[in-house]
């Protein structure tokens, strides 16, 4: 490991992310969340922490290693647009959870979706190897999408 402290900080940026972001959820996941008619696919709620929490460790783990890059200029853009994702993660929660609103939550869903693309793109330019980290995230927050429009629609 070529630097421990950056290790560490990757660690705390992305799970801090998701901190702030359980935040909003702990508002009304057991309030008006479970009020929602759900899809058929919904898995149950106890999922999701052990998820988010193996996907923010390799989230953690792949910025750790553009951190870490010898690519100077493409890495300094690289985390940028991961920090902007990462932002929109949480925006998300804020969206959905805290204004309790499936249909923004769902716009924001998209433009995060795009942003996820983008990180890999970039991630991709400097280690290909790195950029498959953000695979687990891309497909679980497909999944989130699918069940983001799913509560829109059947609850609006």
């Amino acid at each position: 490991m070529k630097s421990i402290p950056k290790f560490g900080l990757s660690l705390i940026l992305c799970f801090g992310a998701g901190f702030i972001g359980s935040i909003f959820t702990k508002m009304s996941v057991n309030t008006w969340y479970l009020g929602l008619l759900k899809p058929h696919l919904s898995p149950p709620n106890w999922i999701f922490a052990p998820v988010w929490n193996f996907i923010y460790f390799l989230l953690a783990v792949a910025f750790y290693k553009i951190w870490t890059s010898e690519f100077l200029v493409q890495r300094k853009r690289a985390m940028r647009i991961f920090c902007g994702q990462l932002f929109l993660n949480v925006v998300w929660s804020a969206v959905f959870f805290g204004l309790r609103s499936p249909y923004l939550g769902f716009l924001v869903m998209i433009l995060l979706l795009v942003a996820i693309v983008w990180t890999i793109v970039y991630f991709r330019r400097i280690s290909k190897q790195t950029s498959y980290l953000l695979y687990p995230y891309l497909a679980w927050v497909c999944f989130a999408s699918y069940l983001n429009y799913s509560l829109w629609i059947l609850n609006h």
